[in-house]
């Protein structure tokens, strides 16, 4: 789902959203350094001593290789006593943001990380529902896994107006792992938040021919049509397949 280490620590201008040159130059935390590349603008920046409650990573061990190391990168804890060969930091790096994106899913549930994500909601960072309706309305969705374990859905966007889900516009967005923001979030988002729930539900396409609706009885007639039909040709296949098999047997008692 993420990129590896190498391919994201690049000298280029491109890989930083937000970061000026300036910023660049002090020192800035890696959730820091991590949210604001480009394509990570979709997360949060996870609160530290959230992520250094160790009851609130319970279970995360198991999911994520090289799990220590990866918590010491994200926390910048520097063990110099425990260090790792060279050739596995690539590991490390995509393991860090392996946990960093798990944590991340449970820290949004929090009042703190539902706060934060519901400015990005504002501001519009995942995009508008892409349904007519809702689109003409400027709906703004919000993203939702289709499982909380990794690896099995990529993530995708929620509408509270229309209530579907779809894939997000925003190619980024759709190359980060569904579970990095689970499945229960959207939901809980407008439990707690009411009042950005729409009221007003869009109106469901009406298909017509020349400005008439087309009658429900037109679409039933059609269908018992199409099952006549198919019972038709099973049963002329059926009677073919009896007379070739009576021609079958009496050519054996010929014989």
């Amino acid at each position: 789902m993420f990129k590896n280490a190498g391919e994201i620590s690049t000298d280029s201008d491109e890989d930083y959203s937000e970061i000026s040159g300036s910023e660049l130059d002090e020192e800035i935390t890696w959730i820091e350094w991590f949210c604001h590349l480009k394509g990570n603008e979709f997360f949060v920046e996870v609160d530290e001593d959230y992520i250094q409650d160790d009851f609130n990573l319970t279970g995360l061990s198991t999911q994520v290789p090289y799990y220590e190391y990866a918590l010491n990168m994200i926390l910048d804890f520097e063990d110099q006593d425990d260090q790792l060969p060279e050739d596995q930091q690539p590991l490390v790096e995509t393991a860090a943001q392996m946990l960093y994106g798990l944590i991340h899913a449970r820290f949004i549930l929090t009042s703190r990380g539902m706060a934060a994500m519901l400015d990005k909601f504002n501001a519009y960072v995942y995009g508008v529902c892409p349904l007519s309706s809702c689109e003409n309305q400027n709906q703004a969705v919000l993203p939702i896994g289709q499982s909380d374990i990794l690896r099995q859905s990529a993530a995708k966007v929620y509408c509270p107006a229309c209530r579907e889900i779809y894939f997000p516009r925003s190619t980024r967005l759709e190359c980060l792992d569904g579970a990095y923001f689970g499945t229960s979030f959207a939901h809980l988002f407008f439990l707690t938040y009411q009042h950005m729930q729409p009221t007003i539900l869009p109106q469901p396409f009406v298909p017509k021919l020349y400005g008439f609706k087309i009658h429900k009885s037109v679409k039933e007639n059609l269908k018992k049509q199409k099952e006549a039909t198919q019972r038709k040709i099973m049963n002329w296949e059926a009677t073919e397949s009896g007379t070739r098999s009576a021609g079958a047997a009496a050519e054996i008692l010929a014989d």
